[in-house]
């Protein structure tokens, strides 16, 4: 019985040595920027509810741009757009019939050119229907051009 646990705690310090190298050599190349984590995220810009849909965006470091089209909600009046801590208002009647419009919201602060940038989408509204106020949300993930 011995032999049998001596030779099971020999298989479980070797791999556990081999894994650990492994994960302390893959820290160091993250640590000197050869393998950057934020370089794998991909790029998206998503609202989350059906009918409002981004259909491209783009990013730098002092303005945010989204391209947004409408076919499935109401015809809506867009009063306010933020993108993380860039905001405006807008009076923009958005028809139901998918057609687009690029919003540009500028005196923002997204980061320096090349880094990763990832902000809340949050767009205030008003349906034709009703009066009352309403939001969309959503998220900008992309890269500051």
């Amino acid at each position: 019985m011995k032999k049998k646990a001596q030779s099971a705690m020999e298989f479980l310090m070797t791999y556990g040595w081999g894994i650990l190298a492994v994960v302390a050599a893959i820290s160091a190349l993250a640590y000197f920027g050869v393998v950057r984590p934020m370089q794998f995220v991909p790029e998206r810009c998503m609202i989350y509810t059906a009918g409002v849909t981004c259909l491209d965006y783009a990013a730098n470091s002092d303005q945010t741009i989204l391209l947004l089209s409408n076919s499935g909600l109401e015809t809506i009046d867009i009063t306010h757009i933020k993108v993380g801590d860039c905001e405006a208002n807008f009076n923009y009647t958005m028809v139901n019939d998918g057609s687009k419009k690029d919003f540009i919201i500028t005196g923002c602060t997204n980061g320096a050119k090349g880094s990763t940038y990832k902000g809340e989408i949050i767009i205030n509204y008003t349906g034709h229907s009703s009066a009352f106020p309403k939001t969309l949300s959503g998220t900008l993930t992309t890269k500051i051009e």
